[in-house]
């Protein structure tokens, strides 16, 4: 039997399309889902989803919830972490303060003001997961869908380098299959390789029967002034590749968008957008509970494509697949590997040892086996290297309680830097850590003050 525990299973949208997807493989036998929430609300949601998918899809399942994280890893063989620390509220703290000082964000959960506290509050959730999932579970799979991606995957195998896990993102794959959709090529007529970081990877190759679909793109955005408008065709247009996260993700890992306001409104960019999302998650939520309760619910009947299920299956079936996942960078390096790393010993050669970064992974019954990719074109890993700068300093300010590293994760952000004086950014800071308080651990608390004042 095969236990799945899903962690901040009240992400109710997520975990309903997660067990649907999982659900439809025939061929995994029974399964042990396990629920688990802090919200006693969420989780008899979560609970009343879980009984409504199996029923629908007759298979062999047994449903546990409970409040309690380290009984509800116990005995698991995969733990789907989804959790939101600190929730809506968190959420609007991080876009509105930085209002204040005229800094401006589409999604706030990766990079910038919003992505470093984001992290920074989930960090110490991450830790006391990953020790109860070593202690109750030592061989289970943590499978990650929790942002900051690349910060939690940092964070997590450099704290416990024992820890099986994997950040898994949506990403690159609807990033294809829209891209597909626009040249009227069926997605499953093409191959593709991407690597870089997550929501900043890159599509390093598209073919169709072994040609090169990139002039088809090109074609097609000339014959629309509209496709212009958006920043991932702009940075395609201008580095080569096509970027693997929306243009709202986009926009605010570099320097070039958000400060000017006319080319907000060249690149049509939606500022604030994730506040709207947030809400509606909410709202979804609400209307969720009385349909479940009613049993007037209505499983999704499309797939997601998420590939947390797709991991499951391969490890415990044997079915291979090739993934996306976000890694430590540190290649393979046994001479019995199926792939053999580059000279570096890396996964990506341009980009920093250790760092958390997005690459091709083999996923079968016996793991998941990362595939090297070698070299990043040059332009693409310049802007990766400062992406991770962020991550890096992020990571570093927890491990080390060391809140002068907020400040210099800040000052490196592109997007924050390229609106905000240094003075601005210390005093952002400062009233960044004020609000969300408690939600930090207490070494990150302490207010610095601006140098030059």
């Amino acid at each position: 039997m095969t236990t799945v525990c899903f962690v901040g299973a009240g992400s109710a949208e997520f975990t309903r399309q997660l067990l649907r997807d999982l659900l439809t493989y025939d061929d995994l036998g029974p399964l042990t889902l396990v629920l688990h929430d802090v919200d006693p609300r969420r989780l008899e949601l979560a609970e009343g989803l879980a009984r409504v998918a199996v029923e629908r899809h007759g298979r062999p399942a047994t449903i546990r919830a409970t409040q309690d994280r380290a009984a509800a890893v116990s005995g698991a063989d995969f733990v789907i972490n989804a959790v939101n620390i600190g929730g809506h509220a968190a959420t609007l703290t991080d876009f509105e303060v930085p209002a204040r000082f005229g800094l401006r964000q589409t999604i706030a959960d990766t990079l910038g003001a919003g992505g470093i506290f984001r992290g920074l509050r989930t960090f110490g959730f991450l830790d006391e997961l990953a020790t109860d999932m070593l202690a109750e579970a030592p061989d289970a799979w943590l499978l990650n869908y929790t942002n900051p991606m690349a910060m939690n995957i940092q964070f997590a195998a450099t704290r416990h380098p024992e820890l099986k896990v994997l950040g898994l993102c949506h990403s690159v794959y609807w990033t294809v299959h829209d891209l597909c959709e626009l040249i009227d090529v069926p997605f499953d007529d093409v191959s593709f390789h991407s690597a870089g970081v997550n929501h900043q990877a890159w599509v390093l190759r598209w073919e169709r029967d072994g040609v090169d679909l990139y002039p088809e793109l090109d074609r097609r955005i000339a014959t629309d002034p509209e496709l212009a408008r958006r920043v991932r065709v702009d940075m395609y247009r201008r580095l080569g590749f096509y970027p693997t996260e929306t243009s709202e993700h986009s926009a605010e890992y570099v320097p070039w968008y958000l400060h000017e306001p006319a080319e907000i409104e060249r690149l049509r960019i939606p500022i604030d957008d994730y506040v709207g999302i947030s809400a509606r998650n909410l709202e979804d939520v609400e209307a969720l509970m009385p349909a479940v309760a009613a049993g007037q619910y209505v499983e999704p009947e499309e797939e997601a494509a998420e590939y947390a299920p797709q991991v499951i299956h391969s490890m415990v079936t044997g079915t291979a697949r090739t993934i996306q996942a976000t890694v430590r960078n540190e290649a393979p390096g046994n001479a019995g590997d199926p792939v053999l790393p580059g000279p570096a010993g890396l996964l990506i050669d341009n980009l920093p040892r250790g760092a958390a970064v997005e690459v091709p992974c083999r996923i079968d019954a016996a793991g998941a086996v990362p595939v090297p990719v070698g070299d990043l074109p040059a332009q693409c890993a310049a802007l990766n290297r400062t992406f991770l700068s962020v991550v890096d300093l992020t990571v570093r300010a927890a491990m080390l309680g060391r809140p002068d590293h907020i400040r210099h994760a800040l000052m490196a952000d592109p997007n924050t830097a390229a609106t905000l004086t240094v003075a601005e950014i210390w005093r952002l800071a400062d009233e960044m850590v004020a609000a969300h308080g408690d939600r930090l651990p207490a070494p990150l608390r302490e207010r610095l003050g601006n140098p030059s004042s």
